[in-house]
């Protein structure tokens, strides 16, 4: 798999692993649609290598970040204009568009520690 990505040949090797043990027969609601959490916030290119990322308990900080975000940005205007909840809440979000913008919106697999993290985290050390 020389143009896979190490994301992409891991997930692919555990789904020929799981394949092979028979783990994807008869399992419950098979056939029928997937229920996924709502991901709006995170590019298409992304989603998959996120929620594959999310499962693994190895969600990066800017995916958290984006979903805090989405979640302030909905809640904004229900809430009173003078309110201190909200005044949090608008210092809250410029903080994470901050912390965005400085670190990034691309998830970075090419980092030497975040690539080493995942190496550990399905066994390839």
């Amino acid at each position: 798999f020389p143009d896979m990505s190490l994301l992409d040949q891991i997930a692919e090797e555990r789904i020929r692993e799981a394949q092979r043990r028979g783990e994807f027969e008869r399992l419950p609601g098979a056939g029928r649609p997937l229920v996924l959490d709502d991901d709006a916030m995170i590019p298409a290119e992304l989603r998959m290598a996120y929620r594959i990322l999310k499962n693994a308990g190895c969600a990066p900080p800017e995916v958290l970040a984006r979903r805090e975000l989405a979640g302030l940005e909905a809640a904004l205007p229900e809430l009173v204009e003078d309110d201190p909840e909200r005044r949090r809440a608008l210092a809250r979000i410029e903080a994470l568009r901050v912390m965005l913008d400085a670190h990034g919106r691309d998830l970075r697999l090419d980092d030497a520690v975040y690539r080493e993290r995942l190496l550990q985290r399905f066994g390839r050390t």
